[in-house]
């Protein structure tokens, strides 16, 4: 599985229709989010209708998987199931790319004295 933080250009449209529909939901929790990061694309530019998409809003960010189909404008965007965990694999490997939280990280930094990040195995 590999990730990308830039989403290439052919596959645009599609993602952002898959993060306009996902800010709709309530799983958005009233965060506004954006796409840092896309798994597998190269799938997806070969014409498989899931995105794989790392999302973030708020303080946090989520990687989610989303089946659009249709044509632009007017795409049909579903949540796809999640991911099968894949027992070869730490699940640290979802991990949003580096660097997917430094606004997050500028923004707390500014509110406060000192900032205690914790990682735990690849974990954050």
């Amino acid at each position: 599985m590999q990730v990308n933080e830039q989403i290439p250009e052919a596959l645009t449209l599609r993602v952002e229709a898959a993060v306009a529909w996902f800010n709709e939901s309530s799983d958005a929790t009233g965060s506004t989010f954006r796409a840092t990061g896309i798994l597998d694309a190269d799938l997806a530019l070969q014409g498989f209708e899931e995105l794989k998409l790392i999302l973030c809003g708020g303080d946090r960010c989520e990687q989610r998987t989303f089946r659009v189909t249709g044509d632009s404008p007017n795409f049909l965007v579903e949540q796809a199931d999640p991911m099968p965990a894949d027992p070869g694999k730490p699940q640290a490997e979802l991990d949003p790319p580096p660097g997917a939280r430094l606004g997050w990280l500028d923004r707390i930094m500014a509110q406060h004295a000192f900032v205690v990040l914790v990682f735990y195995r690849g974990f954050w």
